[in-house]
């Protein structure tokens, strides 16, 4: 797979083992439309803000956490590439189209391939990677969306993978069980802001060990070991 990445952020000014991270968010049409007076795309969009604050506070978190995100509703993208949550850049998210969940996976999986091989071929160590799903619906590519299941249960049983899928209020639950290897998070009243705290304090609590060190995080429903 063709290098993307500036290998220029791999000196020797921060040669610590880092922890990919890609957020997808699900940008699709209904994001947009009001729930009991919240538009669930502007509480997305304010919850982003909050994590790279939380996370570029912390200083060894803002060395050690590689984030990116992926958007998907009109169509799949890349919205930002992965970089530091000090130079990590949201912007503004649009609400427009269908969910094309399963596509934006497996996207996000190639990503973190590339970025993998990266850190290999500049001598980086890193931490086991984590995707983040976000979405308030159901997947509309149904046949990507299994090939996508597929993939993200076999990269977990090899450990290659850590995925979270996180639905609102009117999510296809079940479809999130079939994606994630562990249980699916509700998110309520569009609390993006206390998801987003939670999704912080792991990625810190990950960038304060070693890598392949085993870990019990808190989730909002429990302990969450990782080993």
């Amino acid at each position: 797979m063709e290098n993307r990445f500036d290998t220029s952020e791999f000196d020797t000014s921060n040669p610590e083992p880092r922890c990919p991270c890609v957020v997808l968010v699900d940008t699709s049409g209904s994001m947009g439309q009001a729930v009991a007076g919240k538009v669930p795309i502007e509480a997305l969009n304010q919850g982003l803000v909050n994590l790279r604050a939380a996370l570029a506070e912390d200083d060894l978190a803002a060395l050690r956490v590689d984030l990116a995100i992926v958007g998907f509703g009109d169509s799949v993208r890349t919205i930002q590439d992965f970089t530091s949550p000090l130079d990590w850049q949201p912007g503004i998210l649009q609400a427009a189209g269908a969910t094309p969940m399963g596509a934006a996976v497996l996207q996000a999986m190639d990503l973190l391939e590339a970025r993998k091989q990266t850190y290999r071929e500049n001598g980086v160590s890193y931490f086991r990677p984590w995707i983040f799903v976000i979405t308030d619906g159901q997947p509309t590519d149904g046949a990507v969306f299994a090939t996508a299941c597929k993939r993200v249960h076999e990269a977990e049983a090899g450990k290659k993978l850590l995925l979270f899928a996180v639905g609102t209020e009117g999510a296809d639950m079940k479809a999130l069980d079939q994606l994630s290897p562990r249980r699916p998070l509700l998110v309520s009243d569009l609390d993006f802001k206390g998801m987003f705290q939670w999704l912080s304090a792991s990625l810190q609590q990950v960038s304060r060990s070693q890598p392949d060190e085993a870990l019990s995080l808190k989730s909002p429903e429990g302990t969450l070991r990782i080993a």
